[in-house]
């Protein structure tokens, strides 16, 4: 099995330097390569120039830039990797005859992240504690110190270099990691995603929504009216201080919400593998359940109404509520645990009976279910994760 491990980095000043310098020459190489590309493309030949290519460029290049001839040569190889991949996935959407969305030129601001595909290979990961602390040793920049919250377990194949923000963080790919089998339960259940209750599970269980997006939408939202007051830069040297510290402050609001939402997935998963040996859950296309209603024209140079206001209040909550992240995160800790996960159909599942199987939108009143055939009464949610440990085949559905 093979799991990722994030850790904080504590480098110094003058390590922080040179880890924002080798960001900035990675984006620069990534921006050249992407424009040598376009350049071919555009030119009447129409040539196409791959990775192997670009690859067997670098030597001249390192040679011809001494800034970029500091940084690992393997690192600079993932990064054309990174484009190339980029374009792999640009020309399968053109083929496929969708928006195919042409890779783009990348900020400074917006790049942030280094790879090594190879742990001894321009970067050394070093499990033993200096003075407390272990180590990471990265080309160009020394060895850094890592605040390692956890084991790292199996073998560190890659090792990546991330900024969120203000901080820095490393990132491990470890395989041959062994998997930890929780002890059997005897249940199975299933488990519907809301708005109002984040999970419900088919045994009646709920577990409430947090809503951090919500929770912190007055200081995100003082915060963007004090950015939005600065006039625009496209240079991020020539941002007073004043607007750099905006910026932060936006980010830093953003960072709290995304790990808030993360932390909770991962509390929310780890109980419902803990309960059960067997969760079916609804396979939901959240994308496009987030989609805006299109507008109708009447003929006489207006729309017919369409909700779209409450759709957007209905896409916020569900953005907020984190439901990918979750499957994400509930989809490797069953594995971890040998859990089984069954996804299924999530079509009408809060409108359809669990008892007679009569399917109608008037069963659904809000959060009330009640079926207009035989009488059947239960909160909505309870009614969707029923549903779903039906079509999952799971024993348990038939109680209600």
């Amino acid at each position: 099995m093979r799991r990722s491990y994030k850790f904080l980095l504590r480098p110094t000043v003058r390590q922080q330097a040179a880890l924002s310098a080798m960001l900035a020459d990675h984006c620069t190489l990534y921006n050249g390569a992407l424009q040598e590309r376009r350049g071919a493309w555009l030119h009447p030949s129409r040539t196409r120039i791959r990775y192997t290519g670009q690859s067997a460029q670098l030597k001249e290049i390192r040679a011809a830039d001494p800034d970029l001839a500091r940084w690992s040569f393997s690192s600079q190889q993932s990064t054309l990797r990174r484009l190339n991949r980029a374009f792999e996935a640009f020309f399968r959407r053109v083929k496929a005859g969708q928006a195919p969305g042409h890779p783009r030129f990348r900020s400074f601001s917006r790049f942030d992240t280094v790879e090594w595909p190879r742990d001894g290979d321009g970067c050394k990961w070093d499990p033993t504690p200096h003075d407390v602390q272990t180590r990471v040793r990265l080309q160009g920049v020394g060895h850094v110190r890592v605040h390692q919250h956890r084991p790292v377990r199996g073998r560190v194949k890659t090792i990546g270099v991330k900024r969120e923000g203000a901080r820095w963080f490393v990132v491990l790919s470890c395989d041959g990691i062994p998997t930890e089998p929780l002890p059997t339960t005897g249940r199975e259940v299933g488990i519907d995603m809301g708005i109002t209750h984040f999970v419900t599970t088919s045994d009646g269980q709920h577990f409430e929504n947090p809503r951090h997006l919500a929770n912190l939408a007055e200081a995100l939202a003082a915060a963007q009216r004090t950015l939005d007051s600065f006039p625009k830069r496209k240079r991020a040297r020539d941002r007073s201080k004043a607007h750099r510290l905006a910026i932060r402050r936006v980010a830093k609001l953003h960072t709290k919400v995304r790990r808030q939402r993360l932390d909770h997935a991962h509390k929310t998963a780890l109980a419902l593998v803990r309960q059960a040996d067997v969760i079916a859950h609804e396979n939901l296309s959240i994308k496009a359940m987030i989609r805006r209603p299109t507008p109708k024209p009447t003929g006489n140079g207006t729309y017919e109404p369409n909700g779209a206001a409450a759709k957007t209040g209905l896409n916020r909550a569900i953005l907020d509520a984190g439901w990918g992240v979750f499957l994400g995160v509930l989809a490797d800790k069953a594995e971890c645990a040998g859990r089984e996960l069954i996804p299924v159909d999530p079509r009408n599942s809060s409108r359809q009976c669990p008892q007679c199987g009569y399917t109608a939108a008037e069963n659904r009143d809000r959060e009330r279910f009640e079926c207009r055939r035989c009488g059947h009464g239960d909160h909505a949610d309870r009614i969707g994760a029923l549903n779903t440990a039906t079509r999952a085949g799971l024993a348990l559905c038939v109680s209600a």
